[in-house]
């Protein structure tokens, strides 16, 4: 299930009939309907809007608009309203690179947020937060160990996923032979080292850990290994663009009909726009948040973004970083009030040091005092397939889990 061209392009016409001004080759602004003396707030979003994840980029940047359209017509921050500029950084952190700099050097914004890989956060930290000299909050899940000054975290960690999914996988489904098939890049590295610990503590064995290009397309010898050594869960950090087919031959083996689950902490139900809804069946995964949560303000959040975005297949979820680029939005505005209005970096970095959000997809948050991560409510669900058509089952719930980072 592969993305060509038009579905690259997909996401800036829709950016173009959502009100956005600009180009992919330019770069994008929103611009808000009313003015202040003393000018707008400055937020660059720096994500995929095209590239192999553009699914979870453009989610993103809708997420964004929607935020700051809330945060806009209810007055703005202490009645200074927010203007968006919006980078594509392409699924290639050397075309991002470019791309940031322009919100940093040209467009001059505030603060940044962005970034959904591991190795995309690595290649736009610098030029934000160390020669740009700005704020920086990255939304999504991530291997932790992210401890630069001035560069905050609003998805969940290793901790947060690991040390309640995987008991659950061992104990309550009995799996206890795991592969982990991964991509070649630092988040599976890290995420698995810690993976590893807390399956080895509750009893399983790690059968194999294997790491390939991103865009590996073949998984034959793979598959094989999993056969013959027995593994009855696979612990799944390969991504797009080599994610489609390893699923797909993983499905094709029998190895979800002969009993094996497949785990995955990044699945979500934007992952309909990877593949068909069978090969997702009995899927188990672990986030701060699934729309099958069903809770009054995550539905009441739910039921405004459908309305800005009639009908968008890029959806408010969890594992596309987009509940952590809500987050993102609403502690930056947290914390511009605790300052009184002052946006100079020291100041909103302390301010945010100590924020708290009473309410958020999944229930609140609150960043962790001197720690850059925050603690958040956890989910473990399982993906049903009915009739062509997948939903979660939320089946366990963490309150406030602490990131245990930096």
């Amino acid at each position: 299930m592969g993305l060509n061209r038009r579905d690259l392009l997909r996401g800036s016409g829709g950016l173009a009939a959502a009100g956005w001004i600009g180009s992919l080759a330019t770069g994008f602004v929103l611009r808000p309907g009313w003015a202040h003396a003393a000018g707008p707030i400055k937020m660059g979003i720096a994500t995929d809007i095209t590239g192999a994840i553009a699914p979870s980029g453009n989610a993103n940047w809708q997420v964004a608009q929607f935020a700051v359209e809330q945060i806009n017509n209810a007055g703005g921050i202490l009645g200074r309203p927010i203007e968006l500029h919006l980078e594509d950084t392409a699924s290639d952190p050397k075309i991002a690179v470019g791309n940031v700099r322009k919100l940093i050097q040209e467009r001059k914004v505030d603060v940044v947020c962005g970034g959904i890989t591991s190795a995309m956060r690595q290649a736009i930290k610098d030029p934000i937060v160390n020669r740009g000299r700005t704020l920086y909050i990255y939304p999504q899940l991530y291997e932790g160990q992210e401890c630069t000054r001035f560069l905050f975290n609003t998805g969940p960690t290793p901790a947060q996923q690991c040390d309640r999914l995987i008991p659950y996988l061992i104990k309550t489904l009995g799996k206890k032979r795991f592969a982990m098939p991964s991509a070649n890049y630092v988040w599976p590295q890290l995420l698995n080292r810690y993976a590893r610990k807390v399956i080895e503590a509750n009893g399983g064995e790690v059968v194999f850990e294997e790491y390939y290009p991103l865009d590996q397309a073949e998984y034959s010898a793979t598959i094989g290994k999993i056969r013959d050594g027995r593994v009855d869960c696979v612990f799944n950090t390969v991504i797009p663009p080599g994610l489609q087919p390893f699923v797909k031959q993983l499905y094709e083996s029998g190895f979800q009909k002969n009993g094996g689950v497949l785990s995955c902490v990044y699945y979500d139900e934007n992952l309909l726009n990877y593949h068909p809804a069978q090969e997702m069946e009995g899927l188990v995964s672990c986030l701060d948040y699934f729309r099958a949560v069903n809770d009054p303000f995550g539905n009441a959040l739910q039921e405004g973004y459908e309305k800005k975005f009639p009908g968008t297949r890029y959806l408010f979820t969890a594992g596309s970083a987009s509940t952590g680029m809500y987050r993102a939005v609403k502690f930056y505005e947290a914390a511009v009030k605790a300052t009184g209005g002052k946006l100079g970096r020291e100041d909103v970095a302390a301010a945010m040091d100590k924020a708290v959000l009473p309410d958020g997809p999944g229930g609140g948050a609150e960043m962790v005092p001197g720690k850059l991560h925050a603690r958040m409510n956890m989910y473990i669900a399982i993906c049903r397939n009915e009739g062509g058509k997948t939903r979660y089952e939320v089946i366990d719930k963490a309150d406030m889990v602490d990131p245990r980072e930096c």
